[in-house]
């Protein structure tokens, strides 16, 4: 009995001290970062922002894999900018394999599970499709594809990652801007905006204008821009790029949290494009490079570079009228900066975000009634919607100039474009712990971004150059 009694001590001690064990490796398991970041091949800084910040659970080591060169110089100036900065400096510690192989390096070695994508455009695709085969996620800037033959490819790749449980996921800040958030509110709330009011080619539903800028500073440096990145065939025209946002934001503004097809709910109707004029003084400035390269021969025109960055595209989704306008100019206006104007007309009110002079070029929204009758029950209607999202963003309000409502917004909500980075990073470390969390829309509607980005660039090929007006008030 009592050998019993001795033996029986002995195991639940063992068992105890099992228990304690499996937690405290539980535990450990718990503090252990889960997330190993690889930068490939980082041309635009766009890669580097996703480091402006730390994450819970992401390793400090990050894995750069790039060809020698400025690129990947300029890359590294602007980590080593973060760690040394004064207020809430990054730890980032940089594992640099330089050669000129680096995708096929990055693939052989793999000491991480994460691709951070952010540079060349053309061929982007294939390594977004061959990273997710080999099981890594991608968290990839904009955009992906530069022809509509690309679409089949990351319908492959989104399938692909589905099939191995990994996230493929596009860097699309603009959902996060403050003014981008409340206007997607506003207009999908029927008291305030009534109906979309579906237009014509020539009276848009919706409208949208993006002016950026060549020469600018980011992360409080001026940003120096890659030769390659004025080659159209390796970047892509400026519908290609920025317009991915603008097409982006509609469908998550108009269709919020539905699948599109692009094939049914999606007619592309027309586009034009043309150039901005760039001397090579100015190139020398914004590449420091000492002359243009031969690769832009063929761009040349009495002494400046045509870089073909200005698109204006119309389509219809879902018979809804939509009108959006990509520009690029040299360098803003003091005081200024890269500005966007985007309005959505309904039947009870006009909901608009621009950023002129008057408000210091900060983006500001607003609601303009559709008449004067129907003001006071608009202003009722804004005020009762903003109170329903104080819990999550407390202190918006509205306020009343002339015919117009102005919403205000608290300073707290105003980041700017860079710290949309850490917001889009923070997104995808979520659903790349819990894939459940990934809407399934994004799927289709990437697909329908694409779609409308590819075919209006294509679109305005086929017509001689021509400029478009600027709509956006000053």
């Amino acid at each position: 009995m009592r050998f019993r009694l001795v033996l029986f001590n002995i195991v639940a001690v063992a068992v105890a001290v099992l228990a304690i064990a499996l937690e405290a490796r539980q535990e450990h398991t718990r503090a252990m970062p889960d997330v190993h970041l690889m930068t490939l091949d980082p041309g635009h800084f766009h890669a580097a922002l996703v480091q402006k910040e730390m994450y819970p659970g992401v390793l400090p080591r990050v894995d750069v894999f790039a060809p020698l060169g400025n690129d990947l110089y300029e890359h590294l100036k602007r980590i080593d900018g973060f760690n040394r900065r004064a207020e809430r400096p990054t730890t980032w510690d940089t594992e640099l394999h330089a050669s000129p192989d680096c995708f096929e390096r990055m693939l052989r070695e793999r000491p991480g599970n994460v691709v951070v994508l952010s540079g060349r455009n053309r061929g982007k695709i294939d390594r977004v499709l061959a990273s997710v085969k080999a099981g890594l996620h991608v968290l990839a800037d904009k955009p992906w594809i530069l022809r509509s033959g690309g679409l089949p490819m990351i319908e492959e790749a989104l399938a692909e990652a589905d099939k191995r449980a990994v996230v493929a996921y596009d860097i699309m800040t603009e959902r996060f801007e403050i003014t981008s958030v409340l206007q997607r509110a506003l207009v999908n709330d029927a008291a305030t905006f009534g109906e979309i009011v579906k237009g014509t080619e020539g009276e848009p539903a919706v409208y949208m204008e993006s002016v950026h800028n060549l020469m600018k500073v980011v992360a409080g440096a001026p940003n120096i821009r890659p030769p390659w990145f004025f080659d159209t065939a390796e970047q892509g025209e400026g519908f290609n790029d920025i317009g991915t946002h603008l097409v982006d934001l509609v469908q998550w503004t108009l269709v919020p949290d539905q699948a599109i097809d692009y094939r049914a709910d999606v007619r592309v109707r027309s586009a034009q494009r043309w150039p901005t004029r760039i001397l090579e003084a100015d190139f020398r400035r914004v590449t420091n490079e000492p002359r243009f390269p031969k690769a832009l021969a063929s761009s040349i025109s009495d002494g400046k570079l045509e870089y073909y960055c200005n698109t204006l595209v119309s389509y219809e989704l879902r018979g809804i009228h939509t009108k959006l306008s990509v520009m690029w100019d040299w360098e803003a206006p003091p005081g200024s900066g890269d500005t966007h104007f985007a309005f959505y007309r309904g039947s009870r009110a006009r909901v608009e975000a621009r950023q002129t002079e008057a408000d210091r070029y900060r983006p500001e929204l607003y609601v303009i009634p559709a008449n004067a009758a129907s003001a006071p029950q608009v202003l009722a209607a804004v005020q009762a919607k903003l109170r329903s999202l104080q819990s999550e963003y407390p202190g918006v309000a509205v306020e009343q100039r002339g015919r117009e409502l102005h919403v205000l917004i608290p300073d707290v909500f105003r980041v700017g474009h860079e710290a949309h980075f850490a917001q889009v990073t923070t997104r995808f470390l979520q659903y790349l712990r819990n894939r459940s969390t990934l809407p399934a829309w994004e799927r289709a509607n990437m697909l329908a971004k694409y779609y409308v980005t590819t075919k209006g660039t294509e679109l305005s090929r086929e017509i001689p150059p021509r400029p478009a007006p600027r709509l956006a008030p000053k």
